[in-house]
């Protein structure tokens, strides 16, 4: 009878021990995209059980190494640098907004580049507006990368990529690591997508540019599903989800709001 307890006891201890560790596993891969397999957000963040989201910034990143020792597992902090984060996402489509009237009055690249970087610059900081601490911590970070507490300015960026274009890519940008931490990763997911280097944007108007015989001949329609972006559907129909900006001009006359289309609606894809 000993011997028959003592085995269930066993028994008992290792089932424990599988749904502690399948429970941990669990907490730290929430997303259905793995911010880890994701090189730029990897680099800003650590798996940690404990952390509301299962994620936290790494005491080696650069950009998020200033906000370490908030206390990630306390569900209110974090809830706070969510909705912070949230009111970012959102002022983040007046840039878009800059860019598409700009394009619309024909103005260069440059001046669009100086436009949506300086007001993402000010965007970030205004976002701190009700903590001082937090606003504190992103100048001594913009200061320590950039050389601007500020942050980074036109032509900081422009020397980094070397071309205006890759600087408005990066002015639309946004940080996967902090929404990793903060709950926020699968619902911005597509915005990580955005090319940042001048090859990309290159490789895309080389594609763009080269229609077949039979796609200039007459224009395609793609009727919008459920869950479709413009980015989704570039990724879908071009292979190359940098190619949302293809399908925006060519249906610019029915697309007002890039963000914003209907299931149902028909755009022409060539």
């Amino acid at each position: 009878m000993n011997k028959i307890r003592k085995l269930t006891a066993a028994w008992l201890a290792s089932v424990l021990f599988i749904m502690q560790a399948s429970m941990t596993v669990f907490a730290a891969q929430p997303y259905e995209h793995d911010p880890m397999a994701n090189p730029k957000a990897a680099q800003d963040i650590v798996v940690n059980p404990n952390a509301v989201y299962g994620y936290s910034p790494s005491p080696d990143s650069k950009r998020l190494r200033e906000f370490v020792d908030y206390n990630w597992s306390d569900p209110a902090v974090v809830n706070e640098m969510r909705a912070q984060r949230e009111a970012y996402h959102e002022s983040m489509q007046e840039l878009y907004a800059i860019v598409i009237k700009m394009r619309a009055e024909g103005k260069p690249a440059s001046d669009i580049a100086w436009a949506v970087s300086t007001r993402r610059n000010e965007i970030r900081l205004e976002a701190y507006k009700d903590d001082p601490e937090g606003l504190a911590k992103v100048k001594k970070s913009n200061l320590e990368n950039y050389g601007n507490e500020n942050g980074g300015t036109p032509g900081f960026f422009y020397d980094k990529y070397g071309s205006w274009e890759a600087v408005i890519e990066k002015a639309l940008s946004t940080n996967a690591g902090a929404d990793a931490c903060l709950g926020l990763y699968d619902k911005y997911y597509d915005t990580y997508l955005l090319p940042v280097t001048q090859t990309a944007m290159q490789n895309s108007t080389q594609q763009s540019n080269s229609p077949t015989p039979a796609e200039a001949a007459a224009d395609t329609v793609y009727t919008v599903i459920s869950g479709d972006t413009l980015i989704r559907i570039a990724e879908k129909v071009y292979g190359n989800a940098a190619d949302w900006r293809v399908l925006y001009d060519l249906n610019a006359g029915s697309i007002r709001d890039p963000n914003r289309i209907f299931v149902g609606q028909e755009l022409k894809i060539r």
